[in-house]
């Protein structure tokens, strides 16, 4: 079992990474190669390269300067996170374990354009299936995407609702959902109710009705994680403290996902914070 498990492969969680390995922490890094830093042709104002230098070999540096000092890195999407006094980490493979976790997935820039949407928020739309699911026994469902982490969601929904529908918006499904489950791929118009969600329509002019819709669009990010988890939030950041600890003992968050300015120095900060914090807990806690 790892002491620590870092979610994210950008600055943030490298450089946490950086101080944990090397204090001699045993240290895994879940995440994909897959944030805007990944997209960006030319870096030019980091610290210590005269010529610029594109995302992507930044971010391959990075990786491979973790890897040399010892952290392991494995490339597989999380799909959800239990806490119990220590964290269970599940991608779609397995499962992992640890007494400290970092948070460092960055921020989540694409939002479905969906009309009602937003209108709905908190009146059957929901972004957590294990926070909301006791409210929707007997009832119909849907959940919003395509991947994995929409199977995930769609599981904790399952034994409760009387029926779950998988919306793919028109996407090709990514993963095999369950016979159980009905998936609909057609492209999505408008969210529709009253005072309260009733159902979706289609573009083709046809509805569903439906008592409640799970947004769970491509992979799941740090503030979806932190919600699940019951961790205090500001909107779309994460609220920490001076050594980036949010308000659940043994989890920490850096980079974009708390907030601030949204630059490669100021997640590399945060990242060796979150690191040197956990290095100091855990050697208090072997005391």
């Amino acid at each position: 079992m790892p002491d620590v498990i870092i979610l994210g492969l950008g600055p943030a969680g490298i450089s946490a990474a950086l101080y944990t390995a090397r204090a001699g922490l045993d240290t895994l890094i879940l995440g994909r190669e897959n944030g805007a830093l990944s997209k960006t042709d030319k870096v030019e104002n980091y610290y210590g390269f005269e010529n610029p230098i594109s995302g992507h070999e930044l971010l391959q540096n990075g990786v491979a300067q973790a890897r040399r000092v010892g952290a392991s890195i494995i490339e597989e999407d999380v799909v959800g996170i239990t806490y119990d006094g220590e964290f269970t980490v599940s991608t779609a493979a397995q499962e992992y374990r640890a007494p400290y976790l970092v948070l460092a997935t960055g921020t989540q820039r694409r939002t479905p354009k969906l009309t009602g949407l937003k209108e709905f928020e908190g009146r059957g739309v929901s972004y957590c299936a294990v926070c909301d699911a006791f409210f929707y026994r007997k009832k119909n469902v849907a959940v919003l995407g395509a991947g994995e982490y929409a199977l995930h969601e769609a599981k904790e929904l399952l034994p409760l609702a009387a029926s779950v529908t998988i919306l793919t918006d028109g996407a090709e499904p990514e993963t095999e959902f369950p016979p159980e489950m009905t998936v609909e791929t057609r492209k999505l118009d408008a969210l529709f109710g009253d005072s309260v969600l009733r159902g979706v329509r289609f573009a083709d002019g046809t509805e569903l009705a439906e008592d409640g819709v799970f947004v769970a669009l491509g992979v799941a990010g740090s503030i979806d994680f932190a919600r699940k988890l019951g961790v205090e939030t500001n909107g779309t950041a994460i609220v920490v403290d001076e050594q980036r600890q949010t308000n659940l003992p043994g989890l920490y968050a850096a980079g974009d996902c708390i907030g601030g300015l949204l630059q490669i120095s100021k997640a590399v900060c945060d990242g060796a914070i979150a690191g040197t914090s956990i290095v100091k807990a855990f050697r208090q806690r072997a005391k």
